[in-house]
């Protein structure tokens, strides 16, 4: 049930996602800018031809590829249900929406490029979009699992292994 919970969620960020694209494509690429709070957040069009950072400029099949196997593989992982634990479920599925969402950006869109829109100006940041954001937050996810709650769910396995041992 958890994973189908998370999967719709996806899809429902994926919609959200090239909704928001579409709208910045047709309407604030023709005005390139609206000011949400003066020199500190505005919505911006940029088009990104490249990866994160807008590294691998112009390499359009090599990320479409990469991309397209790396979701092809978390899906299997979600949909095999190997994995339970509710953390690395929301991980993966924030993963996989906002990689889904760019990566229809680099099929469908005449070039190859990824609208980018979220302007976070106070620091010079690049222009970014909701797949980036989802993209970010499951894999701060993904590393807050690693580093801190599967030691933490080894530590008692081997504790309550321990302890029936010891009975």
């Amino acid at each position: 049930m958890l994973t189908f919970v998370w999967l719709t969620a996806a899809i429902v960020l994926v919609a959200l996602d090239q909704l928001i694209k579409l709208w910045a494509n047709v309407s604030l690429s023709q005005i390139d800018t609206i000011p949400l709070w003066e020199g500190v957040l505005h919505l911006t069009y940029r088009r990104n031809y490249g990866a994160a950072f807008s590294i691998l400029q112009n390499q359009r099949w090599l990320l479409i590829l990469v991309t397209t196997a790396v979701m092809a593989v978390m899906l299997y992982i979600l949909l095999s249900k190997k994995v339970t634990q509710p953390m690395l479920v929301a991980s993966i599925s924030l993963i996989l929406s906002g990689g889904v969402g760019n990566l229809l950006d680099r099929i469908f869109r005449e070039g190859g490029f990824v609208v980018d829109y979220i302007d976070f100006c106070l620091i010079n940041f690049p222009v970014f979009n909701l797949a980036d954001i989802c993209v970010v937050c499951g894999t701060c996810l993904l590393v807050l699992y690693i580093m801190v709650l599967e030691p933490r769910l080894e530590k008692q396995k081997q504790l309550k292994e321990n302890n029936a041992d010891g009975q």
